[in-house]
């Protein structure tokens, strides 16, 4: 069964290698935070890397103003417990700046996460990416090298030899660093059982209102409301991953603990990403362009 816990042990090892070596040799490093599970568990590694001081940099939530309710509360909860500073950059701060108010929030995620790295002089950013998730995350390396406008270029990835990292960058780039490139899904559930680490709500199943719309079970809410001819029904649901909440669906579930979640997971064919996100159906190359403007 994979998730045993000398594979555990494995990868947690590789990260707390990952975060040390950031914070020996870059300058200002930040820790994006989403509030999901990949979330939850870098900021779990972060803290055992340092341990017993703190976590020696903040963290930054890109807030779309489209969050479920139950993510925002454990974002706070959770910098609490960690006694980490939390920065939070508004989308809707762009939008009111007169960003293309036609653009989607989930979009515009990008622009405001780059002018947040850049507005703070942050030379490295963490992020839960795993290559597992879909085929352009597959293709990033742990450092990923950013230009002066933020952007990613696969072509132009630099070798990463066993775990010899490089961080050389000139004033305005960055550096994104992946230390959870090589978990799979199946590792971060193991992990989350392990540690008894704690996640909104969301990820458990619950009784919802849906909208089945392509394929896909979304939530009722305020922010998404049913259209002409669609049916609204109640289920029980849960999230494989938490994003916007106009286009991050659910999926049928009865798992309420990390057991019953890794059990569903190991049975299932469809990657979390394809079983839940709107925004990666725009085309087959939705998540690369998005990177290459500079998204997460």
């Amino acid at each position: 069964m994979r998730g045993d816990r000398s594979q555990l042990e494995v990868l947690e090892s590789e990260a707390i290698h990952i975060f040390r070596e950031v914070a020996a040799t870059l300058e200002r490093p930040v820790l994006l935070f989403s509030g999901g599970k990949d979330s939850a568990v870098l900021l779990t590694l972060a803290a055992h890397a340092f341990w017993p001081g703190p976590i020696p940099f903040p963290v930054l939530h890109v807030d779309t103003g489209h969050n479920f309710g139950e993510v925002l509360e454990f974002r706070d909860a959770a910098v609490a417990r960690h006694g980490v500073r939390l920065l939070v950059a508004d989308v809707a701060a762009d939008l009111a700046a007169g960003t293309d108010p036609a653009a989607s929030r989930n979009r515009l995620q990008s622009r405001t996460l780059l002018r947040a790295l850049r507005e703070n002089r942050f030379d490295a950013a963490f992020g839960g990416a795993r290559r597992d998730e879909e085929k352009a995350r597959a293709k990033e390396r742990i450092f990923s090298f950013r230009d002066e406008f933020g952007r990613w270029e696969p072509r132009n990835q630099r070798p990463e030899l066993w775990n010899l990292y490089n961080g050389r960058h000139r004033p305005g780039e960055h550096i994104r660093v992946f230390p959870l490139s090589n978990w799979t899904e199946l590792d971060i559930w193991a992990y989350i059982g392990a540690e008894g680490i704690e996640l909104p709500s969301l990820y458990y199943a619950h009784r919802r209102q849906v909208i089945p719309r392509d394929g896909l079970l979304l939530p009722r809410s305020p922010l998404l409301e049913a259209g002409p001819g669609e049916e609204v029904f109640e289920a029980t649901v849960r999230f494989r991953t938490v994003g916007d909440a106009t286009c991050t669906a659910c999926v049928e579930s009865t798992a309420t603990t990390p057991e019953q979640v890794l059990a569903e997971v190991t049975a299932t064919r469809v990657s979390e990403r394809g079983a839940t996100r709107v925004d990666d159906r725009f085309s087959t190359a939705g998540m690369e362009d998005r990177k290459r403007e500079g998204y997460f």
